[in-house]
């Protein structure tokens, strides 16, 4: 930091941009291998310019996808990933890091931690929780909701952790002792934050088991998701399930400990979609047109677009399907109606179990319920007043149809093809002015 700087608020942040500013020898090793620090400079440029109280400064950082390869690979050891993650903090705490382009995300969350979403179901002597494995053991527990590592990510510190904490309370309380997870984010988040709680996930618990797979020939190659680069044990057992299923791993340059991100990490691809672009096509020219297997659903939507992409679950049941691409992931809206058929199909699961839907809401710091009718109405409304003017149009002009088949071209028809006429070509307008701002501004 320069001496006129304004010093951040946080003690962690001052800390590390002190360990950065004097540790980092500018090798240019991080910036070779990352986008963002390609287009800003190394971790010492960054750290050296921090100014608390400069929005380019605080804007910055949400351009890091956060995926950690820069800590990787740096030769002095400098912990650069939590840097950036301490910048995004200290933009919340002055109020500059909420911006409209992470609404997508934030709702995602929001919506996967409510009460129409969220779902826990806990048999009498449960002590795990999942949901894959509950046919092989009835003890084990279900639970539907959010592990929070969007707004981990985004530098919501306080909502995060107070939204975590309610979980993982509840859970402890009920005398779980171990989760298994599916998604590498909720393994990092169990891993920092549950304390109480082991954590593993079903990739290790399926290497282990004696389950069968359908057999698959042919080749693919892995991509490890960034946010659990350094998980061994989780990728040593996702590759034994490929083997074990007959399929050969040829691996691409970057993997495991310096694997790539995705271009999804940290929500770039909103805020800075340029780069997460770049990032999916790096991915894409080490998979050299193979197959690529990941075992993170936001890493499938990432790549997906820019080249065969697959999730090993649909892989391990489903390979003949996924192989000849037939099989993709879930996305909105059918993401959200599957987890309500399963949550209803649980509810109706017999035996006695504890169930809950989660009500708890960090923003307010107590129970609410919120209610959809008001949304419901204004966009009914809005629909409403959108429409009118093409229902007139057409009310018009039919009122005339059949004198117009008779011949007989009537005012009252004419009146109806103008409006038709008007209301078509209004979409041609709006797209003709709002082409014009962007010229008008560069001009002047």
């Amino acid at each position: 930091m320069s001496a006129t700087a304004t010093i951040p608020n946080r003690p962690t942040l001052r800390k590390l941009l002190h360990t950065v500013g004097t540790g980092c020898t500018g090798c240019g090793r991080c910036v070779t291998e990352c986008t963002f620090l390609r287009r800003h400079g190394t971790p010492k440029t960054i750290a050296d310019s921090f100014d608390a109280l400069d929005q380019a400064s605080l804007s910055r950082p949400f351009e890091c996808s956060l995926c950690g390869l820069c800590t990787a690979v740096c030769p002095e050891g400098l912990d650069l990933g939590n840097l950036f993650l301490e910048m995004r903090r200290e933009a919340v705490k002055r109020g500059f890091g909420h911006f409209p382009e992470h609404a997508p995300l934030v709702n995602y969350e929001r919506l996967g931690a409510s009460r129409r979403f969220s779902f826990y179901r806990l048999p009498q002597g449960c002590t795990t929780v999942f949901s894959l494995l509950q046919s092989t053991d009835p003890a084990m527990g279900i639970v539907f909701d959010c592990c929070m590592k969007p707004s981990h990510s985004l530098g919501r510190e306080r909502y995060a952790t107070t939204m975590f904490e309610e979980m993982r309370s509840y859970l402890v309380e009920q005398g779980v002792k171990e989760v298994l997870v599916g998604c590498p984010n909720c393994q990092v988040m169990f891993d920092s934050f549950g304390g109480g709680l082991a954590v593993r996930t079903v990739y290790e618990v399926l290497a282990e088991s004696a389950i069968p797979l359908e057999k698959a020939t042919g080749s693919v190659t892995v991509h490890d998701p960034c946010v659990i680069r350094n998980a061994e044990p989780v990728q040593r057992a996702v590759r034994a399930l490929l083997r074990r299923q007959g399929l050969t791993v040829d691996e691409m340059p970057h993997n495991g400990k310096t694997t790539l991100c995705c271009g999804l990490g940290g929500g770039v691809k909103m805020f800075a979609p340029d780069l997460a672009v770049e990032a999916a096509s790096s991915r894409k020219d080490e998979a050299q047109g193979r197959t690529i297997i990941t075992y993170c659903a936001g890493c499938v939507q990432a790549l997906a677009p820019q080249t065969p992409t697959s999730h090993l679950l649909d892989l391990l049941f489903a390979p003949a399907q996924t192989l000849a691409g037939k099989k993709k992931g879930a996305a909105a809206p059918f993401a959200y109606l599957n987890r309500l058929r399963l949550k209803k199909r649980f509810k109706k699961m017999e035996g006695f179990a504890v169930m809950r839907e989660r009500t708890f809401s960090a923003e307010q710091g107590r129970r609410k319920k919120r209610s959809w009718k008001p949304l419901v109405f204004l966009v009914l409304l809005a629909t409403f007043f959108c429409m009118l003017p093409a229902c007139i149009a057409f009310i018009v002009f039919f009122s005339s149809l059949l004198e117009l088949i008779q011949g007989n071209l009537s005012p009252t028809a004419l009146l109806g093809m103008t409006l038709i006429a008007i209301v078509s070509l209004l979409p041609v307008f709006y797209r003709r002015y709002k082409s014009r701002k962007p010229e008008k501004t560069a001009a002047e």
